[in-house]
């Protein structure tokens, strides 16, 4: 009853206010919009809206806890609350007391109202729940810059608090800066880094703008509408409407955009602060603003690194830092970037900074990497693994941990219900694309694997019993990289895994200095490679065989990594290449491991001098090899890739692989194939 009589005194109070008001011609309520102020599909409001709708950053849309915590009017779930004007009118004044700007309602206002409170109530509850993760940094800047805080709720007119939203004119970021006005007010846009997606970057580039369009219009609204088309239109509406100077008395003669700009600004300023009278709650991001810290990098790093080695999602962070256009971060000691983390990984990237580092080097950074490629130079690799249910997940939080649909998840365990509960397991299927890297064929191939690659003349060999003795020499080809606009000695040094030194002593460079255009060497100038075709003796037994392969195998170099090494260094230290070092361990990828054996010497090391005057020896070699070869089939099982199974048989490489099942290097395994594989008996 009490509750009841309450709406009834509102009601009249409101009638009353707006009767007064009418009376001392202080508002007047404009007659109702033609068809010309109708929204229409394309409104940049509204897509700056549907934009959040591909954000993946959010807990659950359900939102059950915060629905029963604000809801303090018992409202069903589903119902939409709706007030006559009189309601509306009321409350907006109690706003426009407490404002330094003109919170007026007008149909106008009210068509808008019914769009985020009625028409787009989810996008707003998303609006709600990224103004907690944003809204700190606004309120922080326009109050040092002396700006009303209500300006806050301009960005989400502007991108939705979006902060990678573009619009078709080309306008970035949460504040939507054009290129040209961004760069005026100290805004960085290059091929990496968009200082428009920064939302501290941004929002202190809009407190300036707004303060130099009010020392221009002393008018919030005209400030507003400025902003939006450019004071060049605003000045023209001035002129045409004979010198007025309030946003409503111009109105007709602004652009359609800027005559729906200022009343939706006037609407979400509304809606935010009465979203619980609509029955609208925050969905809530998955990181709240005060569980963010912020820390240097002083070089270059990769946000794919990072979410790798702290078990961060990419996702995340590239929502966290939307300023890195590619997720590259080109940072350097005298020029470094600040990247955004989750508090827990602070110290985790303070630990390990050096170790980020090295790590980048070595894997070095292809530009190309991180553009739409064509999928046909990947491998995707399709995982099963299972998990435990933990305390307080429900299938929609798993389903975005692993970036899959919460149906899926319920087809791949038949599962009827939504429903989980603590500790039950769950099949997961993951995937991921790998390049489709091909190994380097080693630049000395041991006689066992040549006759293995090729087991169709083995028959004709073993017949004839005699093979030419040859040996071959070849000059290593000069790798010529030519400079690019932007790139410095170490960059190039990185992506092709040497040093600087090795760079400079190449090319007989004296300083660091490179020109655009210029032409270095990038791989080490009067490497010999000698390859032998070793003839067969049939009188040879297996005694001596044994012998040469104990021989062969004491000579072998290993260097055991550790902590902090990286595959340049280590070619380095051993007075090799890189890539010979690839190509020696049958390397897919330049990642290594703490405790992995890497061999440092070619595989023919010291074989030619001990075994060189001996060509029975040799004979018995290869004839007993060949003699004793036997193929065998492997199953192909979900996760294998070629170097994995390569890994699996001594001596295998994945050229051999490649040749003996006729693969080519894009074409990804199949789970159940089926591969030949030859390899000696016994």
């Amino acid at each position: 009853m009490k509750k009841t009589l309450n709406i009834i005194i509102i009601f009249f109070l409101g009638i009353s206010g707006l009767l007064h008001a009418q009376q001392a011609g202080e508002y007047t309520i404009p007659e109702k919009p033609t068809g010309d102020f109708e929204l229409i599909n394309d409104n940049f409001i509204v897509s700056a809206l549907d934009s959040l709708s591909t954000l993946k950053y959010f807990e659950s849309s359900e939102n059950t806890k915060n629905r029963l915590n604000n809801n303090k009017y018992n409202f069903l779930p589903n119902f939409i609350p709706t007030y006559p004007d009189s309601v509306y009118y009321y409350r907006m004044q109690r706003l426009d007391v407490e404002s330094p700007m003109a919170l007026t309602y007008n149909p106008y206002v009210r068509m808008f109202i019914d769009m985020y409170a009625n028409k787009k109530r989810g996008t707003t509850s998303r609006v709600l729940g990224l103004a907690q993760m944003y809204f700190p940094i606004f309120e922080q800047q326009l109050d040092k810059y002396d700006v009303p805080l209500e300006l806050k709720y301009l960005a989400i007119v502007e991108s939705a608090l979006n902060a990678k939203a573009r619009s078709r004119v080309g306008a970035g970021g949460l504040w939507q800066f054009m290129y040209y006005t961004g760069k005026v007010y100290g805004l960085e846009v290059t091929s990496y880094v968009d200082d428009r997606n920064d939302p501290l970057k941004a929002t202190v580039a809009a407190c300036r703008y707004f303060n130099d369009l009010y020392n221009l219009y002393h008018d919030w609204l005209l400030v507003l509408a400025a902003y939006n088309s450019g004071p060049g239109n605003v000045n023209k509406a001035i002129r045409r409407s004979g010198g007025k100077m309030t946003f409503w008395e111009i109105m007709a003669y602004l652009p359609r955009e800027t005559r729906d700009y200022v009343p939706a600004f006037i609407a979400v300023n509304y809606v935010m602060a009465y979203s619980n009278e609509h029955n609208i709650y925050p969905v809530m991001p998955k990181i709240l603003y005060h569980e963010t810290d912020t820390v240097a990098t002083h070089q270059p790093l990769t946000l794919g690194i990072l979410a790798d080695k702290l078990k961060l999602s990419n996702t995340d962070l590239e929502f966290l830092n939307p300023t890195f256009r590619t997720g590259f971060i080109p940072a350097t000691p005298t020029n470094p970037f600040y990247i955004r983390l989750p508090q827990k990984s602070i110290a985790d990237f303070i630990n390990n900074e050096t170790s980020f580092y090295a790590y980048y080097q070595l894997k070095g950074y292809d530009p190309n990497q991180f553009k739409p490629t064509d999928d046909a130079d990947y491998d995707v690799i399709t995982k099963r693994i299972t998990i435990k249910v933990r305390k307080g997940e429900t299938l929609a939080t798993i389903a975005r941990k692993y970036d899959c649909s919460s149906s899926e998840i319920k087809k791949w365990n038949k599962l009827k219900k939504s429903s989980v509960y603590k500790g039950q397991a769950l099949k997961i299927y993951i995937q991921t694309r790998q390049p489709a890297v091909q190994a380097k064929t080693p630049k000395a191939v041991p006689e066992t694997q040549n006759i293995a690659a090729n087991p169709d003349s083995l028959k004709t060999d073993i017949a004839n019993n005699s093979v030419e003795e040859k040996s071959v020499v070849k000059t290593v080809k000069p790798v010529y990289h030519v400079v690019k606009k932007g790139e410095s000695i170490g960059k190039v040094a990185a992506k092709y895994h040497v040093t600087n030194k090795n760079l400079l002593a190449w090319n007989n460079l004296k300083s660091n200095n490179l020109m655009v255009g210029q032409k270095l060497r990038v791989n080490a100038p009067g490497k010999i490679i000698v390859e032998e075709s070793l003839a067969k003796n049939p009188q040879s037994g297996r005694e001596k065989s044994n012998e040469q392969s104990q021989k062969f195998s004491s000579d072998a170099k290993y260097y055991v990594v550790k902590k902090g090494d990286y595959l340049s260094k280590i070619a380095t230290e051993n007075g090799v290449t890189a890539e010979e070092l690839v190509s020696w361990n049958s390397l897919e990828t330049n990642s290594l491991l703490t405790g992995q054996k890497l061999r440092v010497n070619p595989p023919d090391s010291g074989n030619n001098t001990k075994l060189g005057n001996t060509d029975v020896a040799k004979k018995a070699d290869v004839d007993t090899t060949k003699a004793n070869l036997k193929m065998v089939y492997y199953t192909v099982k979900m996760g294998d890739t070629l170097w994995s199974i390569s890994q699996k048989y001594n001596g295998v490489t994945i050229d051999q692989l490649k040749e003996w099942n006729k693969l080519s290097g894009t074409v990804g395994l199949k789970v159940g194939q089926k591969l030949k594989v030859i390899l000696p008996e016994g």
